[in-house]
């Protein structure tokens, strides 16, 4: 059992888990996800670890389809500027390895903040705390969790 799992289970928040087999030659973790357990992308979200300039942290939770955006982040968290985070900043903050990072059960709790495309799901799904481990619940579940703000961050690619 993951940190993230447990503290669902502590809180007594309603969900599901859904297992894979981690691909390792596989880089987009949220992808994979979605392909392999044949999930809605919309509604399969990544979480990220930004930073602002003074060195705090928060997570951004975006579809997987997207990518963060940035200024929005920012904003939305009252910073002026933000970054994706470095890769050993992330997994030491979170105590997750990149691909498995969680919004429940960090080390310490970030900040976080959503986009607000998650309102419009049914379910959502974010990962478990570990490649190959998601967890299904309530959009407003994930919120009330994780203390979220909701945004506008979604900058999606073009295809």
């Amino acid at each position: 059992m993951t940190p993230a799992v447990a503290a669902l289970r502590r809180a007594r928040v309603a969900h599901r888990l859904l297992e894979y087999r981690h691909d390792p030659a596989v880089a987009s973790y949220g992808m994979e996800a979605v392909e392999v357990l044949g999930l809605p992308a919309a509604a399969v979200f990544k979480t990220l670890v930004l930073s602002a300039p003074d060195s705090r942290l928060a997570v951004a939770m975006v579809p997987v389809t997207a990518e963060v955006d940035l200024k929005a982040a920012a904003a939305a968290l009252g910073w002026k500027r933000a970054a994706l985070a470095e890769a050993a900043t992330a997994e030491r903050a979170t105590g997750y390895v990149l691909g498995g990072i969680s919004p429940f059960g960090q080390k310490r709790r970030l900040p976080a903040v959503l986009d607000q495309s998650a309102r419009a799901q049914a379910l959502v799904y974010v990962s478990g705390g570990r490649r190959g481990l998601e967890i299904e619940l309530s959009p407003a579940a994930l919120i009330e969790q994780t203390g979220a703000a909701l945004a506008a961050l979604a900058r999606h690619r073009a295809r």
